[in-house]
């Protein structure tokens, strides 16, 4: 079925992505997307580095009656999130993205698209191999994992980069002009708990929580969506009398808003009919929270294999508790900016196992201090439970520059192609614009794309009007960029 996306119009663009959907590239896994970027920028004959960390730099000359343009860098991630449906058979680091078509909308079969950030890096490839797009002096960055850490975009040295303006594509609503973005960092608390005997005479069993939509741990941590780690924990408490936890495996991405999460108990048997009478009352009351927003949302729960062991109750209920204080979604909207997210903050991923507990979170904020507030507000709770928390990952947001020329001139190129003006906003997000600015100070940066939905999970998917508005966007802007 990929094959039917190479015939869909802009060509060039989506036969470039469907090349680089071929080859795995998890974050932190991305040698052999490093080496197709390099290969196709020598196939083109293009001046091609790879820095130190990983990152790829292709050159390209300015086209004729360009040559005294402002240089230009257009920049996105090689790096995706993998993701996929519990019950798809894929491996991710043999198979390439099978995709399809869905009327407008380009999918992948149960697992994520790698539209983000896919799209603009086949964009970027698309210009670079045409010989008929006007565009000044380039340079193509393709940074390295974005998704885990934007370890590519902290490791960019000062200097490499001669560009005055970057055009960073990696924003997911086609109306949106980006001029902003929020900072991050990891919270990691670790502990560990009394492994105790199981329970004679008891009965084990699997509670499984799956179906939740899951998404985008920035841009769609203002929708309410149900996360699986708060979820569990939420019937966990409800039987904390009734069994003893073994197991807990919940999420996999910090920056993935947590679909699935699987929990193994033992039950004595004198406690069996009381606890699936509250399993059921716990299953029916989230259920009916969360028909609307999650109208897929299943809890099963099975016999299973009795486990070797089980967790020591005091230990169990301090991690209950700790899970149900900590914060978990919007933590204060932006008073500068109608609608935008400033502090949040997702438990993406718990796992218990083998006498170690281990729950990661990722913080965001477009102001320092709040998103050190969020931080600190995870480190009291965990640590009041006994954890031990660590700070990791941290990365800054980007300020808005609403008198940044190359804003202006994108307005305008917008409401002349669209008869409309663009949303000019900040987002909920990690963008590498804040890192790179670091040691770019005076690039006039920019963030824009086509409409991709449902980012880091397997609904991900791509609209095909939206890419083709979004390609012709990206055409006037190369021939607009004004003089030095």
């Amino acid at each position: 079925m990929s094959e039917a996306v190479r015939a869909l119009e802009p060509k060039a663009l989506w036969n470039h992505f469907a090349d680089l959907n071929a080859v795995p590239r998890a974050s932190k896994k991305e040698e052999r997307v490093i080496q197709f970027m390099k290969d196709f920028g020598a196939g083109l004959g293009l001046e091609t580095y790879e820095d130190e960390v990983g990152n790829v730099i292709i050159r390209k000359p300015a086209t004729t009656g360009m040559e005294d343009r402002t240089p230009i860098v257009m920049q996105s991630h090689l790096d995706m999130v993998h993701q996929k449906n519990n019950d798809t058979v894929f491996d991710f680091d043999t198979q390439g993205i099978d995709m399809f078509i869905d009327g407008d909308w380009v999918k992948a079969n149960g697992t994520t698209l790698g539209a983000d950030n896919g799209l603009g890096v086949a964009t970027i490839m698309a210009v670079l191999a045409s010989k008929e797009i006007a565009h000044p002096d380039l340079e193509a960055l393709f940074t390295i994992d974005e998704e885990t850490g934007m370890t590519g975009a902290m490791g960019l040295k000062g200097g490499l980069l001669k560009g005055g303006i970057l055009l960073n594509l990696d924003t997911e609503e086609d109306d949106e002009i980006g001029v902003g973005c929020a900072g991050g960092v990891d919270v990691t608390a670790e502990g560990t708990y009394a492994v105790v005997e199981v329970p004679e005479n008891s009965q084990a069993y699997t509670i499984t929580l799956k179906g939740l939509q899951g998404g985008h741990s920035g841009m769609d941590i203002i929708k309410g969506l149900g996360n699986a780690n708060k979820l569990m924990n939420r019937i966990l408490a409800a039987v904390n009398n009734e069994c003893h936890i073994a197991e807990i495996a919940g999420g996999s991405l910090r920056n993935a808003i947590p679909r699935e999460s699987v929990a193994t108990v033992v039950v004595p048997m004198e406690k069996v009919s009381d606890f699936v009478s509250k399993v059921e009352a716990a299953q029916f009351s989230i259920v009916e929270e969360y028909k609307l927003l999650e109208p897929e949302l299943s809890i099963e729960t099975e016999k299973t294999a009795m486990p070797a062991s089980v967790m020591g109750k005091e230990d169990q209920t301090k991690l209950i508790n700790a899970i149900y204080a900590a914060h978990n979604g919007v933590y204060r909207m932006s008073p500068a900016i109608e609608g935008l997210v400033e502090a949040s903050n997702n438990i993406a991923k718990v796992t218990v196992a083998e006498g170690n507990i281990k729950v990661e979170c990722l913080t965001r904020s477009s102001v320092e201090s709040s998103k050190d507030d969020v931080a600190n507000t995870l480190r009291a709770v965990f640590e009041m439970a006994g954890y031990t928390v660590s700070l990791s990952g941290a990365y800054p947001g980007w300020a808005p520059n609403m008198d940044s020329p190359i804003l202006k001139v994108m307005e305008q190129l917008y409401e002349e192609l669209n008869n409309e003006k663009p949303h000019v906003a900040a987002c909920h997000a990690g963008l590498e614009c804040g890192i790179l600015g670091q040691n770019y100070p005076e690039m006039d940066m920019i963030s824009f794309g086509p409409t991709i939905k449902g980012a880091h999970s397997p609904d991900e998917r791509a609209s095909i009007s939206s890419t083709q508005k979004y390609w012709k966007y990206v055409v006037e802007i190369l021939k607009s960029i004004p003089k030095q």
